[in-house]
């Protein structure tokens, strides 16, 4: 079985050859691909890192909204990375009104910015968005830069997609990928298996957001990419689709949204 875990953070506390062994040990027989993801531009430094160390690995370089005021006060860019082969996308970008880590403005503001460069390099945009329980106003906001964003041929992800079932249509409107995590094994994620269907089948990946969202029954430990199996058996079961099925068409999903064919 072929799996593409398309997004997870590689921290650099193991060397990478010590954290690519774990990952071997888990996976097994199944071949995997994987796109370690920067939300700074040391996290990015890392990814690349990750990707050029392993032929079957790419990155994508990005500000995460977390890091939006830290990211302007320093006067740092991601141009160093424009010309890397192994850097196939920008991300994570997008916008966080769970913990307001970077004020809201600063935060559209930066996304705006990494859009345009999204476009500029002709390169996937993977959005990150999460607001509180109740609350929609980052995917409200995030569709107001997504529709000029989208209408000028830009191609984007929605990693971890937790919003709510009547803003999917209208992502996938625009021709959103979505990405499922181990959070669909949840036993108190049903939103989540309830809004899979809602997924059209070509916009479909997985991922892990390692270490985060450990899949159950490894829930509360550090994840890693060779726990995606557990994702693509969850999101198998609830599709009602056998898991080599969903291993093939999230893997072939992944090579054209990064344009890897």
């Amino acid at each position: 079985m072929t799996l593409f875990d398309t997004h997870f953070h590689y921290s650099g506390e193991l060397p990478v050859t010590e954290y690519r062994a774990k990952i071997d040990a888990a996976i097994k027989e199944n071949t995997l691909f994987t796109l370690a993801v920067g939300g700074s531009p040391a996290e990015s430094s890392r990814a690349l890192e990750y990707a050029r160390s392993f032929a079957d690995s790419w990155c994508a370089v990005g500000i995460h909204p977390h890091e939006a005021q830290k990211y302007r006060q320093s006067g740092d860019d991601l141009s160093i990375f424009r010309n890397e082969k192994k850097v196939v996308a920008i991300g994570e970008l997008g916008l966080d009104y769970f913990y307001d880590f970077s004020c809201r403005e600063l935060q559209k503001e930066v996304f705006a910015e990494y859009l345009a460069l999204a476009l500029d390099w002709d390169k996937p945009a993977i959005v990150h968005l999460r607001d509180r329980e109740n609350c929609e106003n980052a995917y409200l906001d995030a569709l107001e830069l997504l529709h000029p964003f989208a209408a000028r041929g830009g191609r984007f992800e929605i990693h971890c997609y937790t919003g709510g079932n009547a803003l999917l249509p209208q992502f996938a409107a625009l021709g959103a990928y979505f990405g499922v995590t181990g959070m669909v094994t949840f036993k108190n994620s049903e939103n989540i298996r309830k809004q899979l269907p809602l997924i059209p089948p070509d916009k479909l990946l997985l991922e892990t957001d390692s270490p985060y969202l450990a899949p159950v029954p490894l829930r509360g430990s550090e994840n890693h990419p060779g726990n995606l199996p557990l994702v693509a058996a969850k999101t198998a079961e609830v599709l009602q689709k056998d898991v080599e099925e969903i291993a093939r068409l999230t893997t072939d999903n992944a090579m054209t949204f990064f344009r890897l064919k």
